[in-house]
């Protein structure tokens, strides 16, 4: 053979092994996640900077979304695939709506201890408790989303105060809350960190009670109200059921990594509204994925859900334990 012959062999060669690589090479399953950027999406930017999503073969791509109505819409249209931090009310309102169509994988527990959402009053007015609200009309502001909006009424009522006589509430976009608070524009808020340490820490405004779901609504302050959740589409589920069985495998990796490793936390900065110096200082949920609450952790997050059933947030009736789902493990494995 001519050294012409060889050259030419070994360049075919090569070609049919570029070729055979190219052909064996998988793209990389598209994922669209909602995100709403407060400090519970903490697991999807965990995932992704650790490249747990690219061990799995994940190219997951953020929407960013003010609160959880526009996500639930992406869902319904087909736009989102999962959801990063769906309020679980309306993930099971949305259910009501349309059979299966939100489904959580991982939940969020909040108190007065793994804070998260929590009344703040302006500076000057004078409250040690929720109870304190009482006396003249008060504005108060609330997170976005019918599900923060129905708490924030429910603990209100909890202890006495009527809407119209003792206040007015009004849903606001989480990333007006502060300036609204410095501005003096309410009186009271009812927000969500990073927001709240945000204003105790410029002095827009002051916590009175924080884990208020938990205390008002379960009724033990050592209770964890299971306010949100990663979320995925029944529809996502069902088409795509090994993409949903990896991508639950990086969810749950983020969250192991949140619990172990408080370096976590300097990814709040840039990808939520937690100032850079505050990140270190942020209060987190208690994150877990379904098959790691216990049989309380259930039951409590069941009447929370079967209390916005009762007081009408929620027209009908919904088995919520239905849609807790396993996709990467063996309950109790």
């Amino acid at each position: 053979m001519t050294i012409r012959s060889v050259r030419i062999a070994a360049l075919a060669g090569a070609t049919l092994i570029a070729l055979g690589l190219g052909q064996g090479a998988e793209a990389a399953d598209k994922v669209k996640v909602g995100v709403f950027p407060v400090s519970s999406a903490l697991p999807y930017f965990v995932a992704v900077e650790r490249g747990y999503f690219k061990e799995q073969n994940i190219d997951a791509e953020m929407v960013k979304l003010m609160g959880a109505p526009p996500i639930v819409q992406g869902m319904l249209t087909g736009d989102l695939d999962a959801g990063a931090n769906l309020v679980t009310v309306d993930g099971m309102n949305a259910n009501t709506k349309k059979e299966g169509l939100v489904h959580y994988i991982s939940l969020y527990g909040q108190n007065k201890f793994a804070q998260m959402e929590q009344f703040v009053a302006r500076p000057g007015l004078a409250a040690a408790s929720v109870k304190d609200f009482k006396g003249s009309p008060k504005k108060i502001m609330s997170a976005p989303g019918a599900g923060n909006m129905a708490m924030a009424r429910a603990v209100l009522g909890a202890v006495g105060l009527k809407e119209g006589a003792d206040y007015t509430l009004t849903e606001l976009a989480m990333n007006l809350h502060v300036d609204a608070m410095k501005a003096g524009t309410f009186d009271i808020g009812y927000t969500l960190e990073p927001n709240a340490t945000v204003m105790n820490n410029t002095g827009a405004a002051k916590t009175v009670e924080a884990g208020v779901v938990a205390k008002y609504i379960i009724g033990r302050e050592e209770a964890y109200a299971y306010m949100a959740g990663g979320a995925i589409t029944g529809k996502f589920m069902k088409e795509k059921p090994d993409v949903a069985r990896r991508f639950s495998a990086a969810w749950r990796k983020a969250l192991k990594d949140i619990e172990q490793d408080p370096t976590t936390r300097e990814l709040l900065k840039g990808n939520t509204f937690t100032p850079p110096e505050l990140a270190m200082t942020i209060p987190l949920p208690r994150m877990l994925m379904v098959d790691q609450l216990s049989a309380q952790d259930k039951q409590d997050f069941k009447k929370v859900i079967d209390f916005t059933v009762e007081s009408g947030v929620i027209k009908d009736k919904v088995d919520s334990l239905k849609y807790l789902v396993v996709l990467d493990k063996k309950a109790g494995s």
